[in-house]
């Protein structure tokens, strides 16, 4: 019990840390909890076998909030077009809740370095970011759904809203960036609801997972992250206005590919 409200208390810590980060450089918490989960679970009994499982769920289930939060804030400024959403939405649906049946069948050290991988390339699209905006026009509806069911899988996959894939995707068949982001708000939020009931019904019956887990999900450290993320995010944003935010992203990039390394390395 000791252990579990240790790792309690360090999520609450943990989940300041991703609110405040995602206000400052608008990056997806999941690059910061799952890494974080990775360290802090075995403490309580998850095992080897389903770590990399149970932090890419608890992380989805963190983002729910956030990315309600986000989507919310879109709506209200008129960001979100619903013509393009709609075509979006079962593909992202369909593939986020086919992620934790999918992760069954992927050995855990597969989808930790796949995670590691991930995270290396992620570090480097914020250091160096792709130009947005083109003047290519959206694809056929069957390949736009094809394509957008793959990156809603490797989104719920790696633990992610998947912003840091759409978003580039959308800009680079012309999509307005400020309505790209508005899509990817709520991709992001039915990404982390499908992504987390998948991984719920997944995990469901699964042996060997510790108290306190409902499907993948380890419900203590789910608790602590929300607690405070979402309240310290505004706080980020404020600081993005007079920080050196271009130089904070290289930084953060660099650590993001620190940590990659080293869970490939592990």
């Amino acid at each position: 019990m000791e252990s579990v409200l240790w790792v309690f208390t360090l999520c609450i810590m943990l989940g300041a840390l991703v609110g405040f980060m995602a206000g400052l450089l608008g990056i997806g918490g999941g690059l910061l909890i799952v890494p974080a989960l990775l360290y802090l679970l075995p403490s309580v009994g998850v095992d080897e076998a389903h770590l990399p499982h149970v932090a890419i769920a608890t992380s989805l289930a963190a983002i729910i909030l956030t990315s309600l939060s986000s989507a919310r804030a879109h709506y209200s400024r008129g960001n979100i077009p619903f013509s393009l959403l709609k075509p979006l939405l079962p593909a992202v649906l369909l593939g986020a809740l086919a992620s934790g049946f999918v992760a069954q069948m992927v050995p855990a050290d597969d989808l930790r370095r796949g995670f590691a991988l991930f995270v290396i390339l992620m570090a480097v699209q914020m250091a160096y970011p792709l130009k947005a905006e083109s003047q290519r026009s959206l694809p056929a509806n069957g390949l736009l759904f094809a394509i957008t069911l793959v990156i809603a899988l490797l989104a719920a996959l790696m633990g992610i809203g998947g912003g840091v894939l759409l978003v580039p995707l959308l800009s680079f068949f012309g999509v307005q960036l400020r309505q790209a982001v508005g899509v990817s708000s709520v991709t992001g939020l039915c990404i982390a609801l499908s992504g987390s009931l998948g991984y719920i019904l997944a995990g469901w019956r699964v042996d060997g997972l510790p108290q306190w887990t409902l499907g993948y999900v380890f419900v203590p450290a789910l608790l602590g992250v929300v607690m405070t993320s979402t309240l310290v995010a505004p706080l980020g944003v404020r600081a993005a206005c007079s920080w050196p935010t271009p130089l904070l992203k290289k930084i953060f990039a660099l650590l993001l590919a620190i940590i990659g390394l080293r869970l490939v390395l592990a």
